[in-house]
């Protein structure tokens, strides 16, 4: 790409804020020196990078790569055998630490592959380095006691023997005999030596050694005779500390040049990652996508943004060229915004090449380029007596020279500057040799011509930047396919220009130019309307979605409830199976006992056994919500039974047909539903059919008919759907109401709860129900409901 383009795009800004970005020197000097890659291959990898850093990111946050330095050249001379500071000891470690550091990093996230595990596997922390550094190095200016064990026995001696000066010292200065003598009763170091401060003219009376004297002359500073051996000790003591720190820092040196070329390619590896999770920092502030990338020319741009501009201000724009069209010419008024839409597509194609994920939104494509070549801005230069028009052209002559079909040529207000009829035509010529080699090309311009001759060409497409003329302030939203207006009439008029002169003016326009621009207009109405039904359109079709969901949250909802109330049944009945199974286990282990424990075994036995077969009819019927009707021993049937007759088995509660008649043992043979069974006679009621000729209004009331009594007071809905239920119990309410019953039953069973749910939802409405309760103790309990009827 060619370098001269980067100042128009501005670039070189957004390389700024990159390395702004970074934590090394020379991360941040390789970000100032990016420049776009015209390899496609080369720039999907480095958007790959950037995008795998930015996941990595979004997943577990920035790793840290301090403040390490460029430590190159004193690891090489450890490698030749010099010493190193102990300044550069401790940047070697820091270093080290950096490189453990991210290495522990990423295998926090190792669930997350990337390409760039290559670089992070490449990372090798060097414990033993690092620790041997840190147990020799405290600061820059001082050895650990622990870096050897001669120095620490050296610095031992070197203590205690200033502790006997100090000492010493300390009892002269206290004598009554010295403190006359000096001029503070303290022991100071001069020279590396323990002195005292003596009166100027008391020096003869301390034999000594003078040192030093103070600025006025008044105090010298005595080493006392006594104390000169001690401190000659330990200057001798600090020699040896020297010597020995000496070799101390030698032999840190050779283990750090032993490792020299190790680390430096570890410094490379930190400094590539810096620059590229700088770059996925910089797409993270800038809420940038990656976008897909090819080299076929074609660029869609969505929701695109200028990453200078303040992202709380920029408009975005959706624009696309090079796939239905390779020209595309804006227009439209001053400040309306197409030089920055020139800026945002030749900016972005740039930040793409470098590896830098634009501020767009996801679905957006952008090509590779060989060339992209600019004419932005007033380029005037009075040194070299050149007019803007000449400037302009300049640049365009050079542009012709090199665009070719990799090539993304960027021209912005293309042949101004001159008289307009030359300047459009000019223009028009230019963009048809541009296409002629095959360019990719976005021009802004005001000449009408050009947006005549995008309306007429194939291939060039017109867009422009929508102008409010109301507010006379631009919205700059890029239209594609709609030729912009310069809106000068109207803006004058909203300034207060006399009407008469703009009407004087839009007679003086030419015919062709006039029709132009009522052409302009009419599509500006139909593109408005058009946007205003896509605007409803897309608002429907938002309500749809949200009561689409609320409808499936609703029926999640519904679905969650029905498993709840399935699941809390499973358990009731698991724990009804439990209680009763345990209840039979107990009988059965007093039956053995007994039958043990017993001479009369046999009758004990049978006994037990009748107790078992009591107990656990109980437990039946405790665990049936419907509890059996009583015997009725005083009932007598109407009539003798014929075959065919429609009877009611009263324990049960079902209904059943007469196959034969009774037997002398009173048993009688009846069919309840696809059961043939025998039932005593006592145990029967008739049905009778009301009679087809009672008149019409009349009720008739059997009062004679247990079996009519219990099916006009029950209702059994066990086993119906809820709709189903319903419509019997309106049918058995309208039948009791007709009877005159005070109260009636209805049998739901205990289940699920949904049935009893439903019907007494239903009552709560129904016109002839007075109240409702649940079923007591031998009433049926939860399984039935009891209705007082109005």
């Amino acid at each position: 790409m060619m370098t001269n383009t980067a100042p128009a795009l501005e670039l070189q800004k957004v390389l700024t804020l990159l390395s702004e970005k970074t934590s090394t020197a020379d991360a941040a000097q390789a970000a100032l020196a990016l420049a776009p890659s015209p390899y496609l291959q080369e720039v999907e990898r480095l958007l790959t990078e950037t995008d795998d850093a930015s996941r990595l990111i979004a997943g577990y946050g920035s790793p840290s790569f301090g403040h390490i330095k460029n430590m190159k050249n004193a690891l090489h001379r450890g490698a030749a055998g010099a010493m190193l500071s102990l300044r550069e000891c401790l940047d070697i470690a820091s270093l080290l630490r950096t490189v453990r550091a991210l290495a522990e990093w990423r295998a926090k996230c190792a669930n997350v592959k990337t390409v760039l595990d290559d670089r992070f596997d490449a990372l090798s922390p060097n414990r033993y380095l690092e620790d041997r550094i840190a147990m020799t190095v405290t600061s820059e200016e001082e050895i650990a006691d622990t870096a050897s064990m001669e120095l620490a026995a050296i610095r031992r001696k070197m203590r205690a023997a200033a502790q006997r000066v100090r000492d010493q010292l300390d009892k002269m200065v206290r004598s009554p005999a010295y403190q006359k003598l000096l001029q503070d009763p303290i022991v100071t170091i001069r020279g590396g030596r323990f002195v005292v401060p003596v009166k100027a003219e008391h020096r003869s009376e301390v034999p000594g050694l003078v040192h030093d004297t103070s600025a006025s002359g008044a105090t010298v500073f005595v080493e006392p005779m006594g104390a000169v051996e001690a401190n000659n000790e330990i200057k001798v003591l600090q020699s040896k500390e020297e010597a020995e720190i000496e070799r101390i820092l030698f032999a840190l040196s050779a283990d750090i040049g032993n490792f020299a070329d190790a680390l430096s390619g570890q410094y490379d590896i930190l400094v590539e990652l810096d620059l590229i999770f700088a770059k996925a920092a910089l797409g993270y502030q800038m809420q940038a996508s990656k976008p897909t990338v090819s080299n076929d020319g074609v660029t869609i741009l969505k929701a695109a943004r200028h990453p200078l501009i303040d992202k709380n201000k920029v408009v975005p724009i959706d624009v696309s060229l090079g796939d239905t069209f390779d020209t595309l010419v804006i227009t439209g008024p001053n400040t309306g915004g197409k030089t920055v839409t020139l800026k945002t597509i030749g900016l972005l194609t740039q930040m793409v090449g470098c590896g830098l994920l634009p501020p767009c939104s996801s679905g957006s494509h952008l090509s590779v380029f060989d060339h992209i070549l600019v004419d932005i801005g007033d380029e005037q230069s009075i040194e070299q007596n050149l007019s803007t028009f000449s400037a302009h052209m300049t640049n365009v002559v050079r542009i012709l020279q090199i665009a070719d079909s990799r090539s993304l040529v960027l021209l912005d207000e293309l042949g101004s500057g001159t008289d307009p009829v030359e300047g459009a035509a000019l223009a028009t010529a230019i963009l048809e040799q541009l296409r002629a080699q095959g360019a990719r090309i976005a021009a802004t311009t005001h000449y009408a011509e050009l947006k005549a001759y995008a309306i007429h060409t194939d291939g060039v497409e017109n867009g422009s930047c929508e102008f409010d003329v109301q507010s006379l302030r631009p919205t700059y939203r890029l239209m594609l396919g709609t030729p912009g207006r310069s809106n000068a009439f109207a803006i004058c008029g909203r300034l207060g220009i006399d009407p008469a002169v703009i009407e004087r003016a839009k007679t003086l326009v030419s015919g062709d130019d006039r029709r132009l621009e009522e052409v302009v207009v009419r599509l500006e109405e139909r593109r408005q309307a058009l946007e205003e039904e896509l605007r409803i359109a897309r608002e429907k079709r938002r309500e749809a979605e949200e009561d689409g969901r609320r409808t499936r949250e609703q029926l999640a909802k519904m679905r969650m409830e029905q498993d709840k109330l399935l699941e809390e049944a499973r358990a009731a009945a698991a724990r009804i199976t439990e209680k009763a199974r345990y209840e039979a286990e107990q009988l059965l282990s007093e039956l053995e006992a007994m039958r043990k424990q017993s001479r009369q075994g046999a009758a004990a036995a049978q006994s037990a056994k009748t107790d078992l077969r009591q107990r656990l009819k109980a437990m039946d019927e405790a665990h049936d919500p419907v509890q059996k009707a009583p015997a009725d021993s005083g009932y007598r049937l109407p009539r003798p039974l014929k075959v065919g007759d429609e009877v009611l088995i009263f324990d049960i509660d079902k209904k059943a047909t007469v196959l034969a008649l009774p037997d002398k043992s009173g048993q009688v043979e009846v069919q309840a539903g696809i059961i043939r069974t025998r039932v005593p006679l006592s145990n029967l009621r008739l049905i009778e059919k009301a009679s087809a000729t009672a008149p019409r209004g009349s009720v008739k009331k059997q009062t004679t008919s247990r079996a009519e009594r219990s099916a006009e007071t029950e209702l059994d809905l066990r086993g119906m759907a809820s709709d189903e239920g319903l419509v019997e119990v309106d049918r058995f309410i309208d039948n009791a109401v007709m009877a005159g019953l005070p109260q009636v039953t209805i049998i739901h069973g205990k289940g699920t709860g949904v049935l009893r749910a439903a019907v007494q939802q239903h009552l709560r409405r129904h016109p002839s129900v007075k109240s409702f309760r649940l079923g007591t103790f031998g009433e049926g309990e939860n399984g039935v409901t009891i209705v007082e009827l109005k």
